[in-house]
């Protein structure tokens, strides 16, 4: 029996992907109040969002209450998009695109992604070992 090796699992980056964003709401937090709720909702968004790559596949997990999971296995996908703005490069996070033959689109998508050149090598890698 063949167990799966996790390569890689991680959480959306708060303040890496957004600095501006995070600063205005710690600016919000001093003046109303309201940066607090707002970063507190954002956290929860972010913890409830968990990307894993595999050696087989990779599986996106959304939601604390309501749950939604995606997966995508290595040797059906045909693109893997990544995209950084500048801020995002600076501080080595990013958007990550996963799609595979059977859909027409993008099934898998995450934004502020911690080291994404690494989730992108890591799933090549695996894509090519899958062949």
């Amino acid at each position: 029996m063949n167990s799966e090796k996790t390569l890689y699992e991680s959480s959306p980056a708060m303040f890496r992907n957004r600095p501006i964003w995070f600063a205005v709401c710690v600016l919000l937090i001093v003046a109303y109040g309201l940066g607090l709720v707002i970063l507190l909702l954002w956290w929860i968004a972010n913890k409830g969002t968990v990307l894993t790559v595999t050696d087989e596949r990779t599986i996106l997990r959304r939601g604390i209450l309501a749950k939604s999971t995606t997966e995508v296995w290595h040797r059906d996908i045909r693109n893997v998009q990544l995209s950084q703005t500048f801020l995002q490069r600076i501080f080595n996070v990013g958007s990550i695109g996963l799609s595979s033959s059977g859909q027409g689109g993008i099934e898998i998508a995450v934004d502020g992604l911690p080291s994404p050149n690494k989730v992108k090598r890591l799933i090549d890698e695996q894509r090519r070992d899958a062949s």
